[in-house]
Formats: C-alpha cells, sequence, structure tokens
C-alpha cells in the first residue's frame, strides 16, 4: 500500500505518543484500552461557550434550536471519526498533513486561523472557569479572569501523570457535568412535546446567529486537529488489519463521548428552555441564570449544581486546549515549543480581551464575548474540515481506508452545510454593521469585504487544489528527500576536539562513557570542563580556594588520568562563575570543538523553571553539535 509514513522525530505529542497498550485478549478489555482520546475531544463540545449559545438559544427560541445540536453532533461524529481515522493509518495529525501538502503560504495562513481559533475556544475557558469562581466564592469576574493564568502551573503537574491519569480525570469532570445537569432537568419538569417538536428543522434571520453560535459551539475545529493525534498516544499494530480494528473501537469510543455530549448540552438548553422561555426571560449573562434558577425552580440547590458544572467545564476544556495549542503550533510549523510557554502565550491572547471587555462592558460584555467566541469558531470551521474530507478521501495516502464514496458524499454535504451558513451570516453580520455605522459606513466596509473576499478565496483554494494546474499547487510546498539520496556525495564526520562539561555529579558518568567511546573511535582529544559555583568561586573567582573546590580539582583531575589511562589525550580546565552557561559558550569559544557531549539534567515541569536549562541556553548561543546524555535509568 502506498501511504506516507510517518517521519523520524516528527510525531505528535511525543512525550505520550504510543505508550497505552491495546495487546489484551478480550473484546471489553480491548475497547476500554482504546477508549480515551474521543472524552478528552468531547470536553470541547461542552465548555462554557457552548453554555453561553446553548441559554442563549433556550430562553429566546425555546425548544426550537434543538435540532441544530443533534444535527452537529452527527456532523461531529463523522468529522471526528474522519479525523481518528487520518491518525491512525498515516502517523500523522491533521496541521501535520496540512504542512506536508499545501505551499508554505497557504500552512501559514490555516495555522493562523487555527491560532484564532483555539485563541476563541481560550477564550471561553477563561470566562467560563472565572464566571465558576465567581458564582461559588464571590470573586470578582476581573480577579476570577487573571486567576486564570495561573492554571498553567497545574497542567504542568497534570502533564507528568501520563495520557491514562489525564483521560481519568477529565472523565470524572464530565461525570460530574453530567449528573448535575440530570438533576437539573429533572427539577424543571420540560415539555416532552415542545423537546419533540425542536427536532423540527427551521431557522429564520432572528436566529441565525445563534444556530451558527451552537454550531461552532459543538463542532469545534482544533478538537479535527486534537483527536488525529490522540488517537496517536494507542499501541497500534502496522498491519491493515490492526489498522482497521483500531478504526471500529474508536469509532465506537467517538459515539458514546459525543452523544453524551450532546445530552449535556441537549440539558443545558432544554433547562434554559423550560425555566426561562416559559416565563419570557431572555439571559443575557450566566450570572443571571445562576440566580434566577433557584427561585423559578424552588430549590437552592439548582443554583450550586449550575456553578459547579460550569467550573469543572472550565478547567476540563483548559487542559485539551494546551494538547490542541501544542499539536497545531508544532504540527504547521514545525516548532516545538514549551508547554508552559505555549500556554501562556495562548492564555495571554484570551485574557486580554476578556479584561478590557469586563472593564468596559461588564458582565454582559463576558457573556456577549462568549456567544462571539462561538462564532469565530464556526467561521474557521471549514478550513479545518474540507482539508480533513481531501486527506482522508485520497487512496495514495489512506489506501484501502480512503473513504467510499457513501462517506464521502456525507462528509462534503456535511462541509457544504457548514460553508453555506458560515456565507449566510458574513452576509448578514456585514449588512447590519453597515448600516449601523452611519458616517463610518465606508470604513466598515472597506475593512470586511477585503478580508471577506481573501478568506472566501483561500476557502476556494483549499477546496479546488486537487484540479489546480500543478505550478500553482507546488509554489512554495516543502520538498522531502528520499532517504536514500541524502547520503549521496556524504563524507563521514572526524571528530577531532570533544568538550565535556561536568558538574560533580552522578550524570557525570553516562556523559563519560558516551564522550570516552567518541574520542576512542575519532582518536579525538577530550577537554574536560567544569564549572564552580560557589560561594567563594564567585567571590575571588580564579584565586579560590576551598575545601569544595580542592575536593573538584582532585575529581577533575582522577577522571582525566582515568580517562588518559584508556589511550585517550585528555585536558582540563575549571572556571569560576555564576553563570555555568556563560562559561560553557565561552570555554567552547575558546576550544573550538567539533563536538560537545552534555548530560541531561532531568529536570521536569517546575524545576525546568526553577534551576534553568543550561542545555538549551548552549545549544541556541553555539553553532556546534551537542550530544546531549539523559540518565538510562529514567527511560
Amino acid at each position: 500500500m502506498n501511504r506516507a509514513q510517518p517521519a523520524e522525530g516528527a510525531t505528535s505529542l511525543p512525550e505520550v505518543r504510543a505508550t497505552v497498550t491495546t495487546a489484551h485478549p478480550g473484546v471489553w478489555r480491548r475497547m476500554f484500552a482504546f477508549a480515551g482520546p474521543a472524552y478528552l475531544v468531547s470536553v470541547g463540545y461542552m465548555d462554557p461557550g457552548n453554555w453561553a449559545s446553548d441559554l442563549a438559544g433556550g430562553s429566546q427560541f425555546g425548544y426550537q434550536l434543538i435540532w441544530v445540536l443533534v444535527m452537529s453532533n452527527l456532523m461531529a461524529i463523522l468529522l471526528q471519526t474522519l479525523s481518528a481515522r487520518l491518525g491512525i493509518v498515516t502517523g500523522r495529525d491533521l496541521a501535520q498533513v496540512c504542512r506536508e501538502s499545501y505551499p508554505r503560504f497557504i500552512t501559514y495562513l490555516l495555522w493562523i486561523l487555527c491560532e484564532i481559533a483555539i485563541a476563541a475556544c481560550d477564550l471561553a475557558e477563561v470566562l467560563g472557569a472565572a464566571i465558576g469562581l465567581n458564582l461559588l466564592f464571590h470573586i470578582p469576574l476581573l480577579i476570577g479572569v487573571l486567576l486564570t493564568a495561573l492554571d498553567t502551573l497545574f497542567l504542568l503537574w497534570f502533564s507528568r501523570l501520563g495520557i491514562r491519569w489525564i483521560e481519568s480525570i477529565i472523565l470524572s469532570l464530565i461525570s460530574v457535568i453530567a449528573i448535575c445537569f440530570i438533576l437539573e432537568v429533572f427539577w424543571a419538569k420540560p415539555d416532552t412535546s415542545g423537546i419533540l417538536s425542536g427536532l423540527i428543522p427551521r431557522i429564520d434571520s432572528r436566529s441565525l446567529y445563534t444556530a451558527i453560535a451552537i454550531l461552532g459551539a459543538t463542532v469545534m475545529p482544533h478538537n479535527l486537529y486534537l483527536h488525529s493525534a490522540l488517537v496517536q498516544t494507542r499501541q497500534i499494530g502496522g498491519t491493515d488489519l490492526a489498522r482497521r480494528a483500531a478504526c471500529r473501537f474508536n469509532l465506537v469510543d467517538s459515539v458514546i463521548a459525543l452523544n453524551g455530549a450532546l445530552l449535556v448540552n441537549a440539558a443545558i438548553l432544554i433547562l434554559a428552555a423550560a425555566v426561562f422561555f416559559t416565563k419570557g426571560v431572555i439571559v443575557t449573562e450566566i450570572q443571571q441564570a445562576h440566580l434566577l434558577l433557584s427561585p423559578m425552580m424552588g430549590t437552592t440547590l439548582a443554583s450550586m449544581l449550575f456553578a459547579i458544572a460550569l467550573l469543572c467545564a472550565g478547567q476540563s476544556s483548559t487542559i485539551t486546549g494546551t494538547m490542541a495549542g501544542q499539536i497545531v503550533m508544532e504540527g504547521f510549523l514545525a516548532i516545538r515549543m514549551r508547554p508552559w510557554l505555549r500556554r501562556l502565550v495562548t492564555r495571554s491572547l484570551a485574557v486580554i480581551p476578556a479584561v478590557i471587555t469586563i472593564y468596559i462592558a461588564g458582565d454582559r460584555g463576558s457573556f456577549e464575548l462568549l456567544i462571539l467566541s462561538q462564532v469565530v469558531l464556526s467561521l474557521q470551521l471549514p478550513f479545518a474540515v474540507i482539508p480533513l474530507i481531501r486527506f482522508t478521501s485520497d487512496s495514495r495516502r489512506m489506501g484501502v481506508f480512503a473513504s467510499r464514496l457513501w462517506l464521502k458524499l456525507l462528509a462534503w454535504i456535511t462541509a457544504a452545510t457548514i460553508v453555506g451558513l458560515n456565507i449566510w451570516l458574513a452576509w448578514d453580520s456585514v449588512r447590519q454593521w453597515a448600516a449601523e455605522a452611519g458616517e463610518h459606513r465606508n470604513l466598515i466596509l472597506g475593512i470586511t469585504i477585503p478580508v471577506c473576499i481573501g478568506v472566501l478565496l483561500l476557502l476556494l483554494w483549499i477546496t479546488a487544489e486537487p484540479i489546480l494546474p500543478g505550478w500553482l499547487r507546488h509554489i512554495g510546498r516543502p520538498s522531502f528527500t528520499l532517504p536514500e539520496k541524502v547520503l549521496e556525495g556524504l563524507e563521514p564526520l572526524r571528530y577531532q576536539k570533544i568538550l565535556l562539561p561536568l558538574d560533580h555529579t552522578e550524570r557525570d558518568r553516562e556523559a563519560i562513557a558516551h564522550a570516552t567511546s567518541l574520542a576512542l573511535s575519532h582518536s579525538a582529544k577530550l577537554v574536560l570542563l567544569h564549572v564552580e559555583e560557589g560561594v567563594t568561586s564567585q567571590v575571588y573567582g580564579p584565586m579560590a580556594s576551598s575545601a569544595e573546590v580542592e575536593a573538584g580539582a582532585v575529581y577533575l583531575h582522577s577522571i582525566a588520568e582515568a580517562v588518559r589511562q584508556r589511550g585517550v589525550q585528555v585536558e582540563y580546565m575549571v572556571r569560576h562563575s555564576t553563570d555555568p552557561r556563560r562559561e560553557i559558550v565561552s570555554a567552547a569559544r575558546a576550544v573550538r570543538p567539533d563536538l560537545i557531549v552534555m548530560g541531561a539534567h532531568g529536570h521536569r515541569g517546575l524545576k525546568d523553571i526553577i534551576f534553568g536549562t543550561t542545555i538549551n541556553a548552549v545549544r541556541h548561543d553555539l553553532n556546534i553539535p551537542i550530544l546531549v546524555v539523559g540518565d538510562p535509568r529514567r527511560r
């Protein structure tokens, strides 16, 4: 089968890739092993943005928009199944396949749009968590928004536990949300006939905006990138039979998880219709819904459960949002950023507009911002959906797993529905803005029309890309050289001088072993380096003399003698400084080695922030190959 294979070192979520075994004898145990990715994805289908859209839809239009939830959920199951299949069969996530398939400038545009969608989603999480804190603990909304920026530290701790622990935590939060709303709906006593009538499709210009928001909140673009990477956390065999089994188990996982999300969303909308719409109350703030639930339902527990569920929704969405951001950046740009830094950047993009909106417009502005964030998600959706449909329909990439005719037809009908609704919304919105702009009408049109035309041209390009002329399709496209051609005319490396920084810890042992082996095989000189960081060294520099400094000198001399006895040329130097990175860089520039061998410190998470990352700092300051040696006990 002619199918793309993942390149070495270019994997999605490498820290958790293929860490969950699926080789179990029974069907139920195998199904449990595959269960998990869809539950992480389903969190995005019940985040605080969904709450705002569902509360607005239920309080304004009663049960009328239930059909939008059902349609959106069917679309979600179809698209998430295609996303999972892409990841299982190709070993690639959707962002990586886009980077490999499209010209560079198209890839950058898709990345920018996806980052906007992730920021919009994170905005919903920020506001939802802040509102939850406000309702439960009466923390001012503005302070709550700022507090949510600190969840980066919690995410660092969660990521150390492994993907199964994260899935368990998410499933627990989802269970709390579901239980809360089952009780809420039970107390609300909704109209069964009204619910059934809401399954009949009908829409007008009044309900269009809210329907689009519900669609954007349900079928979320970054979830398509996320799911194609998460399925790769399972150990999947290399045969077509194994891949087919994995696709089947992931379909079951997606159906169960996403239908569970549908029940939660439907419960919110039905609750709003039964409690608020019937009494003529239009919800303009989530806080308003919280305050009115207790008197209208006759129990104070209703408001408390609502707030608990909202806080759980905001926090669970935060975890998956971080993963999606990492996947998108690494996939589109082939840039790996530290997760905490990536999270901090994304959260800053969400916190800033949230703070400004709350400061200027107050709590009501936060609710409207939640609705707007979901509309932004919906507008970005076609730019993830159309590439996904194209890639999973390509037999050259997918082989026997390429979508069949009936599946292609369903997928393209879904895409056409999404695009049609978005074009309708864009036209209606621009016309409304122009009508309300007064003397600024020309300015509004001058900005919005070119942007809409540009977005539409990009959409047409990715849709028609297979039938475009070859020269146009390959402009700026990255080229990939076959491995056998890489070796043509390549001369073997010969190291003449190797620099080995030591820090007098147990990790020196592995670094010395690797450096000595390389020095012997290349007949290279080995230069040992140690940087003294003690108080005496900081004050007196090279004139420092203490028991610690003398012990260090003896240690370095003994290592040099032991290495010399093995037939390796060796010399050593001691430097004194408060900044080991600076001294290593300075020594490297003086010695001019062909290779630097360094032992990995083994710090993770918060220790990286506290103790620093010498290796990365040295790597960025020098244009010299660096061999990083880890502790084998941590493998």
